[in-house]
């Protein structure tokens, strides 16, 4: 190497670390805003159109001496046609339990005195759909009838647009109380959900094989019908917001 470019190298290396020790590093200042912080909710409520009951029968003898039992299979029979007839579709009727089926047994007759029992879920629309059904049942072999829950088929389309709302809500709210300070309210800068609350009502509607005699023996003195209510189911939604103050 020529001497030159000895002495030209040197100078870069000499001169390279003065001027990184020069250049000023780059500190991002972030701009104060001025920004209010809300809560908007919103609710409503719903009247279930999807009814879940769940419906139990149990093998019964036809006198007091343990002989001439009914069998599961009959009472099923009973209970398949009747939500046949009712125009109920077959995927909203399904077996939930069995309890002291044969297969219990390795396949050996169940002892005489056993009685099996059936669970079924039963969905329906209307909750007074549920007593003709039932009516064309023998009482005997039904073990209890209740509802085990609701819920609605437009639910999802509820919860956005109470999401919705509730959001329209929280800027409402913004935009008097910064105009209430003498300021405008500006763009949105943060949104969050505050959870999902829905409230489902308790079943209420349950009735033993002694109850439904009852309740029939009543309704036919009375020449009318069971009036059963229920709750609607509530729903409630809250949107926290922060908007900026122009």
């Amino acid at each position: 190497m020529k001497p030159l470019q000895i002495l030209l190298c040197a100078g870069l290396l000499a001169v390279a670390p003065f001027t990184h020790a020069q250049t000023p590093q780059s500190v991002t200042v972030q701009p104060f805003v001025k920004k209010i912080d809300v809560t908007g909710a919103a609710e409503t409520e719903v009247v279930p159109d999807r009814i879940f009951f769940s419906i139990s029968l149990r093998e019964y003898f036809k006198d007091n001496r343990d002989k001439d039992r009914v069998d599961i299979e009959a009472l099923e029979k009973q209970l398949v046609n009747a939500v046949r007839e009712a125009g109920v579709p077959k995927e909203n009727f399904q077996i939930e339990n069995i309890y002291g089926n044969r297969w219990q047994w390795n396949g050996k007759k169940k002892p005489a005195d056993f009685l099996e029992s059936k669970r079924y879920v039963l969905e329906l629309s209307d909750l007074a759909k549920i007593d003709p059904i039932i009516s064309k049942l023998e009482p005997k072999g039904i073990e209890f009838v209740n509802i085990s829950r609701y819920d609605h088929t437009r639910m999802e389309q509820y919860r956005r647009d109470l999401k919705i709302k509730a959001l329209q809500a929280a800027r409402e709210k913004a935009g008097y109380l910064v105009q209430s300070v003498g300021e405008q309210l500006g763009g949105i800068l943060e949104i969050q959900e505050m959870g999902d609350n829905v409230y489902y009502p308790q079943p209420v509607y349950a009735r033993s094989n002694m109850m439904m005699k009852a309740e029939m023996a009543e309704n036919d003195a009375m020449g009318g019908e069971p009036e059963i209510g229920f709750k609607k189911i509530k729903l409630r939604y809250e949107m926290r917001a922060a908007f900026a103050i122009k």
